[in-house]
């Protein structure tokens, strides 16, 4: 035993005479990229990796550094930052005794935890397998959020993979925001996303002067353990909780979304020119004379995208110019650095928080009229069947001739006297040209598949001080449909020349909905008496089909919300499988570099083209393009998840004044406690618990969707329409309760034979 322990010394100890030999430059295949990429390099992450594999041991900071020769203390910060962002990617694990580790050398998964409001969560695995349960004494010691490795002990009565704690690798609630409140004279913090189950107890004399049940930010200075709760101290009070814009502010905490600047971001953004130097527009092509026009909402600020069309003898010339975002945020800058971070600009009904300084997303990259911009710009020909039949990617400098709305637009498309005067000649023929390819577009565009949600958008209406309003709906007319059509087409034109040139970059992938979701959906569309058709393979022209028998409907909506829901998420991915929605083999995002990151990075991969660059340089590889794919999607559905929450707070502080009101609503779920409704105006959804609806017992029929009073023969079902009182609104749940109106239902013979709507109470 003693032989073979000396054994592996020996070998553990030539294997780091072997690495000591030279500095890490010498070997390090990656080092002239990180070389182009930082000031002061740093050993790639492939150099990190291939050293803790032949080192076969757990490594300390110490032992690493010594074992890579980084010298000088700016070296040192950059790799710990750099071992942190790896520790965060799941290529590394940092130990209870402060050592790094290589995953796949570990009997551990590692994930992100994701709580549940009653206290139980799970591990989502990095590696994409089944999701890993927690019980609600494993959650005591991690918090919704953040990183754990778990080691699965077994399976649990229903299943599941059941994990125990191994090691938490990232606390990812930092700050959190909450109400505080006093028992018995200790304080607490209960936070209000309520995923997070732990109460923060608050020492006395760390509440900041905050008054009872006011909301605050609580920093946690000792995180949760197994055996005691997390102790915190409040830095910032919010107010009380009728605050106007306290929604959008806890969100914005709660998500952790950066919404300020750092000093260096902000003193980069201050040196950028007011207008763009004539340096930048050298070796450009010169556009500014093509008559582009942008054509965006109302309110928008920051204008991506400028547009061209004119009629040609086989179809159209299309031209889409981008905001050469990439031209201003350089890869390892301060700006990138935060954009990255960032991932996406968040719009909430009050307020936007940029992904770029306002100096460019609101001035040197938008596309403003009657000043010049540097631009990527995508000229494509476009045959009268609607095909993209040539395409060529240049670097511009453009001048847009008019900032259009798609109010204004849609007017003169529909033929509005006034609106179509109030546009100069060449600015007319350019949007008529433009309406003239969409209608050859979407006729394409039906023929291949692609599935068209036209479903409306809900917009918050606020006061001057910042309060709820009411919620109106956004109709989208032909000037919405005509600009999508554009960007699509840009899009994959961007996509196919990226695979095309073999550059590592991120695509816009929309997979199959998986089977379970398919046959769910199918089980819906019998109970409306729909059929969806029956093939081997789920094609996207099946539901494309689906949706236009629906139209015209009274469920319409529902069943297009129905479907959409059972799609797939979408998500950023360094392979293109294609966008099953679009019907698409090859689709990017390339068209909004200002407000998403992964259209900064599309971009960075044609500029390297067009400047002759190939793969093998590219400061990007296939790996890095597949973390940022992932932290990517993560901060869209991060952004996704808090301006869903600011609008369902908004909801529950409309309704507050509402009730014991009526209200016309319909079902838009069906489960075994109780129907959920939408009120028909406002599109407020909530709970019609089954204890309001009748004094019966209810057999829920997952299959039908629908709820059956045993006795009364009483049925609930999808698409029912109801009268219904406000009963009950949990600002804190994010909860409207309501209650059947007396008499507040009606008879119908829909579906497969006559039945009752709305209980009467009894």
């Amino acid at each position: 035993m003693a032989n073979k322990k000396k054994k592996k010394i020996s070998k553990k100890r030539a294997t780091t005479s072997s690495i000591s030999k030279g500095g890490w430059q010498e070997r390090d295949p990656n080092f002239a990229r990180e070389q182009a990429r930082y000031d002061e390099p740093i050993p790639s992450r492939e150099l990190i990796l291939e050293v803790l594999r032949d080192y076969a041991a757990p490594m300390s900071f110490a032992a690493l550094t010594g074992e890579l020769q980084v010298k000088g203390q700016s070296r040192r910060h950059a790799l710990k930052t750099r071992l942190r962002a790896m520790t965060r990617d799941a290529q590394i694990i940092c130990n209870r005794r402060d050592e790094y580790c290589l995953v796949d050398l570990i009997p551990l998964v590692t994930g992100r935890v994701s709580g549940h409001r009653d206290g139980y969560g799970f591990l989502v695995p990095d590696d994409g397998s089944d999701d890993i349960y927690l019980s609600s004494r494993q959650m005591r010691e991690v918090m919704h959020g953040d990183r754990a490795a778990v080691r699965v002990r077994g399976f649990d009565r229903r299943g599941r993979p059941d994990g125990a704690i191994a090691e938490v690798l990232e606390h990812a609630n930092t700050l959190v925001p909450g109400r505080l409140v006093r028992e018995h004279g200790v304080g607490f913090v209960i936070p209000d996303n309520p995923r997070l189950t732990h109460r923060i107890i608050i020492p006395k004399g760390a509440a900041a002067k905050a008054r009872d049940h006011e909301m605050v930010v609580a920093q946690i200075t000792s995180p949760p353990t197994a055996e005691a709760e997390a102790i915190g101290r409040v830095v910032e009070v919010l107010g009380s909780p009728d605050k106007p814009g306290l929604a959008t502010e806890i969100a914005m905490r709660s998500h952790g979304l950066p919404w300020d600047w750092p000093g260096a971001v902000a003193a980069q953004a201050a040196k950028l020119p007011k207008r763009v130097p004539s340096t930048a527009k050298r070796g450009r092509e010169d556009m500014r004379e093509l008559p582009l026009v942008t054509i965006d909402g109302e309110d928008a600020r920051d204008f991506d995208d400028a547009v061209y069309c004119k009629a040609t003898k086989s179809g159209f010339q299309l031209i889409v110019a981008i905001a050469d975002v990439s031209h201003y945020v350089l890869p390892g800058s301060a700006l990138d650095e935060e954009a990255h971070e960032r991932g996406t600009s968040v719009y909430f009904p009050d307020r936007v928080v940029p992904m770029l300084p306002e100096a460019l997303s609101n001035e040197l990259c938008s596309l403003k009229p009657k000043v010049d911009r540097l631009a990527m710009v995508c000229d494509m020909r476009i045959s009268a069947e609607g095909k993209v039949t040539r395409a060529k990617f240049s670097e511009a400098v453009i001048r847009s001739h008019a900032r259009l709305t798609y109010t204004q637009v849609g007017a003169a498309l529909g033929g509005d006297r006034k609106a179509q005067s109030a546009l100069e000649p060449h600015v007319r023929s350019n949007v008529q040209a433009l309406h003239a390819m969409y209608r050859v577009m979407a006729k394409a565009r039906r023929r291949r598949g692609a599935i068209d949600f036209d479903m409306p958008q809900l917009r918050a209406e606020l006061d001057d001080q910042g309060r709820i309003t009411g919620f109106a709906v956004a109709e989208r007319n032909d000037a919405h449909k005509l600009i999508e059509e554009a960007m699509i087409a840009a899009n994959v034109q961007a996509a196919k020349f990226l695979k095309r040139h073999r550059i590592p970059a991120l695509y816009r992938r929309h997979d199959v909905p998986d089977e379970d979701r398919i046959e769910s959906l199918r089980e819906f569309l019998r109970s409306v008496n729909l059929r969806l058709a029956s093939t081997s393979k789920l094609k996207p022209g099946d539901l494309r089909r689906l949706l236009e028998q629906a139209r015209g409907r009274e469920d319409a909506e529902l069943i297009e919300t129905v479907v959409l829901r059972s799609m797939s998420l979408a998500i950023y991915h360094p392979i293109s499988d294609g966008h099953f929605g679009l019907a698409l083999a090859d689709y990017a995002h390339f068209t909004s570099p200002i407000r998403r990151y992964p259209d900064l990075l599309v971009h960075r991969g044609i500029r390297h083209v067009l400047r002759g660059g190939k793969a093998r340089d590219f400061a990007y590889d296939r790996q890095r393009m597949e973390q940022l794919g992932k932290h990517c999607s993560a901060t869209e559905r991060r952004a996704d998840e808090a301006t869903r929450e600011v609008m369902d707070w908004l909801k529950c502080e409309l309704m507050a004044d509402h009730v014991g009101d009526h209200f016309d609503a319909v079902v838009t779920g069906v489960t075994n406690f109780g129907v959920f409704v939408q009120l028909a105006d406002s599109r407020v959804e909530g709970l019609v618990h089954v204890t309001a609806l009748g004094q019966d017992y209810f057999v829920h029929q997952p299959e039908l969707h629908r709820l059956v009073g045993r006795s009364s023969g009483m049925t609930y079902s999808l698409a029912d329409r109801l009268r219904v009182q406000v009963a009950k609104v949990d600002m804190e749940a994010r909860r409207i309760d309501f209650e059947l109106v007396e008499g507040g239902g009606r008879s119908s013979t829909r579906g497969r034979g006559k039945r009752r709507r709305g209980a009467r109470g009894r």
